[in-house]
Order: structure tokens, then sequence, then C-alpha cells
């Protein structure tokens, strides 16, 4: 029988149904296997890949368990209910993060999501739930998200991780002593990780910092480059060579300025002793 073909871009369930289609497809298995394996039959696994039935989280979870996906039908589930919570452009970005070997990042302000812990991300969603800029239940499907996407640092295929935090992402206070003291040893723990390495851009840079704005740049299992980037209202995804090769050569000159390792963990050490009191 020939199976209906999928629109990604028609609605966030046709999205999650194309991704559920390809993982099981990748993972070899027949829709009846995958619905033995997660209490489905074949029909509702085939309602699912067409997008006309809502999965439901727990089988989302037991589905990635299944297919040996490390959270990607999870994070694409959050997709589904993020609605405001998660910023335009956004999701997209996170479908590529999620495949990619290599992450290369440059952020300012705030610690990068990846690296918070649930407190630390807590704290900036209530903030924004403050603002009027999302609701409470908006504020707990981003942490949600967050927490997922956090998962694949940990997972078998975890990419390689090196990240260059400005001096702010440290000093600034985010939720009181408490919650920082927490993110700082976290920060302290992440580095020591084998796949996972942290630089300290001081703020002694000075006009010598290469980068103004955050900057993602991801390098996929094929070695093509996709660079990310955001705004108050939007992020870009970019696969175009010229801007990627651009931000990579910024992103080289960072990192030879910033701090090495050793001494960007001893600042976050620092940091977190001048917390003490």
């Amino acid at each position: 029988m020939r199976e209906t073909e999928l629109d990604p871009s028609a609605s966030p369930l046709a999205a999650f149904g194309a991704q559920l289609r390809r993982s099981r497809k990748a993972a070899g298995m027949r829709q009846a296997q995958l619905g033995a394996l997660t209490s489905l039959s074949d029909s509702q696994i085939s309602n699912l890949e067409r997008g006309t039935r809502s999965p439901t989280l727990d089988w989302v979870v037991a589905a990635d368990r299944a297919l040996g996906t490390d959270g990607t039908l999870e994070l694409t589930y959050w997709t589904l209910s993020g609605g405001g919570s998660l910023l335009q452009g956004f999701p997209e970005y996170v479908a590529h993060e999620s495949k990619a070997a290599e992450l290369r990042q440059f952020e300012l302000g705030v610690v990068p999501g990846l690296f918070q812990t649930r407190a630390y991300a807590e704290t900036l969603a209530a903030a924004d739930v403050r603002r009027g800029a999302i609701t409470k239940d908006e504020a707990q499907t981003r942490v949600s998200y967050l927490l997922t996407r956090q998962q694949r640092l940990v997972g078998k295929d975890a990419p390689l991780v090196h990240a260059v935090l400005d001096e702010s992402c440290i000093r600034r206070l985010v939720g009181g002593a408490a919650v920082m003291r927490e993110q700082l040893d976290h920060l302290a723990e992440l580095s020591e990780r084998p796949r996972t390495i942290i630089q300290v851009a001081p703020f002694s840079m000075g006009e010598r910092r290469s980068l103004a704005l955050p900057v993602v740049l991801l390098t996929m299992p094929d070695r093509s480059m996709l660079g990310y980037t955001e705004s108050q209202e939007r992020g870009f995804l970019t696969r175009e060579s010229e801007t990627v090769t651009a931000w990579a050569r910024d992103y080289d000159r960072l990192q030879v300025g910033a701090g090495s390792d050793v001494a960007s963990l001893e600042m976050i050490r620092t940091a977190r002793k001048d917390l003490r009191s």
C-alpha cells in the first residue's frame, strides 16, 4: 500500500508526523512494529504520521526509546504546544541542532540555554511571565523544551560543544545568589566533560571582541555548516556560505582572544566565590 505523501510545512502536527516517519524508517521498523512497542495499533501510528492524531507526551517518550532517537521526537513534540513561548524561527534551528555533529556558540548577558540549570531557566521564564510576554503555561513549556534539548549533551551521539561566554554571562546576577551559585557550579562541571569546551571572553577584551551579538555555528554530519542568530523578534537560520564563513572567521578570532579553558574555569570559580557573602 502506497504511503500518503507528507507535507511538514502544513502544520506543527504534520511536522511531527513527518519526523516520526523519518525516525521509524531510519530504525527499519514498520508501523505495526512501532505500534506493538508503544501500545498503539498500526492505524493509529499511521494517523500520527499523517498529522491527523495528536500524540501524548508519554507516548512520544516511549517512541523515542523504541526508536533510539535520543529525544528527537520529544523536541518536535514541544513545538506543538510551544505557542508564543518559542521565538519565531527557533524550532527550525533546534531541528538542526538535534542532528549537529559540532556546535560552536558565542553568548553574552545570559548563560546559553544548553548550559542552564532548571532554576536559572525558570527564573528567566518567570521574568517573561511578569512582563506579560508569555503565560505561565508557556513558561513551563519553554523550560521543558529546554531540558529536553539538553539531553542530547549526554546522549550516545552527543555533539562536540565549544562555547565562548562573554564575562557578563557569569557576572550578571540571575535569580539571586543561590541560583547563580548552582549555575556556576554546573558550568564548572560541564567544562570537565570530554566533549564540552567552555571559554570566557573577559571584559578586558574591550573592543577586540570580534562578535557583537550571540551566534551559533552548527557543523552537520556531512560537514556542511549553518549559522544562527537572533533579534528581539525572531531567530535567523542561514545556510548562505559567505555569511557563515564570515561568522566562523570572527568566532575563531574570538576563541583566540578569550581565556583558555583552564583560565576560564578559574574565572567561573572566582565568580562563584564572589557570591559567598
